[in-house]
């Protein structure tokens, strides 16, 4: 798999995906789901890479960012990580950390479907039905998935650092229009997320003389989704604040949702 004199050696890449294999999701948290486990699984390629210690400690920093998809799907995603970063080092921390949020999001929705629902309904049926019948291949009918999918769960990997060092030589040479690419593309991936994961409505009715509006119809005539993106804002700031953790912005939402829950200004 290593092509070129900065490319990571075999025994490191071996670490990195066995690491994100078994130990992938061992820190998941709300505050950056998977970004731990993504910094850990990385952290022998970072060590190679990076000699000087505080350049180490800026690129595991970077490495902690908010990180979430489907752990198969994960592996694409480290393998192009582990292509461009010996090459660009800490010049390339934008590019990777747009690729990371911009893949992260689709890839999520083609792995969960795949990996999270076709492949285990089809084999889990048909070993399910083998095995209520007395028939022992189904057992290994499902043993034989579970070691198809690791082995494809590789080929993902080579794959994604293969193409990421076909690519490495472009990225270094375009550097500040891919990385404002990226950015754009990761802007836009969390822009779609506010909209679809975050659900705030106002129920309330604006009556002026005969004229009766809902109050969300003409919030939605300013501007679609506007209260989870002010909501979305909100926690932004709050985190931004000195002594403020996700644990303090979590249970503020929590009881701001309640109060103006229970009092019909906001619902779900």
């Amino acid at each position: 798999m290593t092509t070129s004199n900065t490319a990571l050696s075999q025994k490191t890449l071996n670490k990195v995906f066995w690491r994100w294999y078994f130990w992938g999701q061992i820190g998941w948290n709300y505050e950056k789901m998977q970004g731990s486990g993504y910094c850990y699984a990385m952290m022998p390629a970072l060590k190679e890479i990076y000699t000087n210690e505080d350049d180490l400690q800026v690129a595991v920093k970077n490495h902690l960012q908010f990180f979430n998809t489907t752990p198969d799907m994960a592996f694409i995603i480290l393998g192009i990580d582990c292509a461009i970063e010996p090459e660009l080092k800490l010049d390339g921390m934008e590019a990777v950390s747009g690729i990371k949020t911009g893949l992260m999001g689709p890839f999520a929705g083609v792995g969960d479907s795949i990996f999270g629902v076709v492949i285990p309904t089809i084999f889990g049926a048909i070993a399910a039905y083998m095995a209520l019948d007395g028939n022992p291949v189904g057992c290994f009918i499902w043993i034989a998935m579970g070691v198809a999918t690791t082995i494809i769960r590789w080929f993902l990997f080579k794959i994604g650092y293969t193409q990421g060092q076909s690519a490495v030589g472009t990225i270094a040479e375009n550097m500040k229009p891919i990385t404002d690419a990226a950015s754009i593309l990761g802007l836009v991936v969390v822009g779609a997320l506010v909209c679809s994961v975050v659900s705030i409505h106002a129920p309330g009715t604006f009556t002026f003389g005969d004229v009766s509006q809902p109050v969300q119809d003409l919030l939605d005539g300013i501007m679609p989704s506007l209260l989870p993106l002010c909501g979305t804002a909100l926690v932004y700031w709050l985190l931004s604040k000195k002594g403020m953790t996700s644990n303090k912005a979590i249970l503020i939402v929590i009881v701001v949702g309640l109060l103006l829950g229970c009092t019909g200004i906001l619902a779900k």
